[in-house]
């Protein structure tokens, strides 16, 4: 084990405004978040090339745009529970739903188009987190309500070449969030409700074999969920329930702990602002964005070794 990390504190960059705040109406996905109505639940940060910072609001179907100055306007509203986003090279995003699983949403249309319904005419349990290669291909996790009760959730890999999908791996209690190490000859996977990160090494033709527990957590209310890397490999997770961020280095050292004020709620990251340095959350209680700055390159912030 290591000693706890140096930590700083995330300030708040936009709140969602009152006037797309849903106070009138209940939502499905809400089933065991309690009797009031949800306002909204912000999920799947992700940049485009102008700046622009798109979420997603589960509950209600709604891909907002939050602009480099904190505004906050309406993109798409459809009948879904988005929750991952990507963005693809030609500029469409990507949408993970829990619902309608794969879609598509074009630039300037108002609604997405399915790209991934079912998996050999099998129903998706409900798609969560989705991710790039650089060739294209789509990695993309099936969680529904699976956890240690259940462990059978799935990722699967979406060939770009060909448009075959594959199953790498169907025994994961609660898969999350998921990116690709820099080389990427690896896929990080955020294990929820195991409170781990998993590491599965990916193999050309669409396998994994040996996959290892990369980062043990604990504590929260629920447990790792979004991921981010930075140009050094390191690694951010959104720990849902601790409001809490952590840097982990590329072999698994604790770097940092950004704390969240607004709430514990911490979903999703995302690395955006000058020279990408800063990493945005979305905390999803409160319908916040916080931003907090991150380590220069070549920065020692922590390290366990001694002389």
């Amino acid at each position: 084990m290591f000693a706890a990390p140096p930590a700083v504190e995330a300030r708040l960059f936009a709140r969602l405004p009152d006037s797309l705040r849903i106070t009138d109406r209940r939502s499905g996905w809400a089933f065991g978040k309690g009797r009031a109505p949800l306002h909204a639940f912000l999920e799947g940060p992700v940049f485009d090339r102008a700046g622009n910072l798109y979420v997603t609001d589960i509950p209600y179907g709604r891909i907002l745009r939050v602009s480099p100055e904190g505004t906050f306007s309406l993109v798409a509203e459809y009948d879904g529970w988005p929750n991952g986003l990507a963005l693809h090279p030609d500029g469409s995003l990507w949408i993970a739903d829990h619902l309608r699983g794969i879609l598509r949403l074009a630039p300037g249309a108002s609604k997405p188009e399915p790209v991934v319904e079912t998996v050999r005419r099998e129903g998706l349990k409900g798609t969560n987190d989705l991710t790039f290669a650089r060739n294209g291909d789509l990695y993309f996790t099936d969680q529904g309500q699976t956890g240690l009760q259940d462990p059978s959730g799935r990722v699967y890999r979406l060939s770009a070449a060909t448009g075959r999908i594959d199953c790498l791996i169907d025994n994961v209690p609660s898969p999350n969030g998921l990116v690709l190490t820099k080389d990427e000859s690896a896929l990080l996977l955020a294990v929820t409700r195991a409170n781990e990160i998993w590491r599965l090494p990916l193999h050309a033709d669409g396998t994994t074999s040996k996959v290892a527990a990369f980062i043990r957590l604990s504590g929260g209310l629920a447990g790792p969920d979004g991921l981010a890397l930075d140009d050094e490999g390191n690694l951010a997770i959104a720990h849902c329930g601790l409001g809490t961020v952590w840097l982990f280095s590329r072999l698994g050292e604790p770097l940092l702990r950004v704390r969240c004020p607004q709430g514990l709620s911490t979903t999703n990251v995302a690395y955006g602002g000058p020279e990408g340095r800063q990493i945005f959350i979305t905390e999803s209680d409160s319908g916040s964005i916080l931003v907090a700055e991150m380590p220069r390159p070549g920065a020692v912030l922590y390290s366990h070794r001694t002389a």
